[in-house]
């Protein structure tokens, strides 16, 4: 079935912790639980800890824009089953945050999964979905998200580059996802490099590399998910 991106920009989210009572986790435990099983049969590098995952949304143009939504705590195993299952129910999505990078020769970097994730070889921006890490008081901080996931996943810290205060969401059925554009001041080729070494010295690095993208034709050699195609011809104007 097609689905249809919506973009649009704001100047803030505004993500809060509620609880919520999600029926596919609790109808649907001895289902998760196999599915979780042949997964971690298949990568016994998976962890299944504790995750965000949203229950409502808002979206008000007003002042410059603003997102407005709830999330709550889920196991990782339910998340993957929910995915993998064709995300069944309307109310539920996975809105996350995403580092969109840019070299100052006005590429983009995307990473590579590694082959012991959940994404292996699967290519967008540093990202992760939200967890208990990212809770600041009752709120989902979702700029923090996007810091900590690009330090940790290149080594790529929030002084080394300039992050965009706007944000641009692309909404593509139940992933809503969050994009921070930063830019760093190095072309692409000194970004790899650099990104390169760090995950050398890392014993279980979280991707295989980075891959550069300059155009539309570079993603046929990646697979790269529909949101991450449509945030690229946005950015394009392809």
């Amino acid at each position: 079935m097609s689905e249809e991106a919506r973009i649009f920009h704001v100047a803030r989210i505004d993500a809060q912790v509620a609880p919520f009572d999600w029926d596919f986790a609790r109808a649907r435990a001895g289902e998760i639980s196999a599915h979780w099983a042949g997964m971690v049969a298949a990568k016994p590098a998976l962890y299944d800890g504790r995750v965000l995952l949203g229950c409502d949304i808002a979206h008000t143009p007003e002042n410059g824009g603003a997102l407005q939504a709830k999330y709550f705590e889920t196991a990782f195993s339910a998340f993957m089953a929910w995915r993998d299952f064709g995300f069944p129910g309307a109310r539920v999505f996975n809105g996350f945050a995403m580092a969109a990078l840019r070299s100052a020769d006005g590429a983009f970097l995307l990473g590579e999964m590694a082959a012991h994730t959940a994404n292996a070889g699967k290519s967008y921006f540093p990202a992760g979905t939200p967890d208990l890490d990212d809770i600041v008081g009752d709120t989902v901080d979702l700029a923090g998200s996007v810091a900590r996931e690009l330090r940790e996943e290149t080594g790529i810290a929030v002084g080394d580059g300039d992050f965009d205060p706007i944000w641009t969401i692309v909404r593509l059925g139940p992933r809503i996802a969050c994009m921070r554009p930063v830019r760093l001041d190095m072309c692409a080729e000194e970004i790899v490099a650099r990104v390169d070494d760090f995950l050398a010295r890392d014993a279980e690095p979280e991707l295989a590399g980075l891959r550069i993208v300059r155009n539309m034709r570079d993603l046929d050699r990646l697979n790269a998910p529909q949101f991450i195609r449509v945030y690229l011809a946005h950015e394009f104007g392809a």
